[in-house]
């Protein structure tokens, strides 16, 4: 997985359009209005206004997850991240959230009730854990 990014969104939390419309111009690179409006639209059982995709991107951009270039008369918005540093910084929050509780007891039985599939994912994250502190001592 990448490092965690430098650059992180003022606000995290992102409602279910928000969302959407974040993946959205992600696929997409750097989009339009237009563009994310037409692509909700490709679902015939949709509807939403033009003005409402508007104001979630410009939401979007106040919680610095996209960045708006006027190019011609076009608006263009772009994401701030890519969707694999936006994972790398969920997942490092709910981590911390995660260790903020501080309780071993609450952590092991929590581990405790793991299948054995996930008990194996945390094997081999210690194992990384571990050959990481390792490097940074040789260093």
């Amino acid at each position: 997985m990448a490092p965690l990014p430098d650059y992180r969104p003022k606000q995290l939390s992102l409602g279910p359009l928000e969302a959407e419309i974040l993946n959205i111009i992600w696929e997409l690179g750097s989009a339009t209005v237009k563009d994310v409006h037409d692509r909700i639209l490709t679902d015939p059982n949709r509807e939403l206004a033009y003005t409402s995709v508007t104001t979630v991107l410009r939401r979007l951009t106040d919680k610095g997850w996209l960045a708006c270039d006027k190019k011609e008369r076009a608006f263009y918005w772009q994401p701030m991240l890519s969707k694999q540093q936006s994972d790398v910084i969920k997942a490092h929050e709910q981590l911390q959230r995660f260790l903020a509780v501080g309780n071993p007891d609450v952590v092991a039985a929590f581990a405790d009730s793991l299948d054995e599939a996930a008990s194996e994912q945390i094997a081999a994250i210690a194992k990384r854990i571990q050959s990481a502190r390792q490097a940074r001592e040789e260093e």
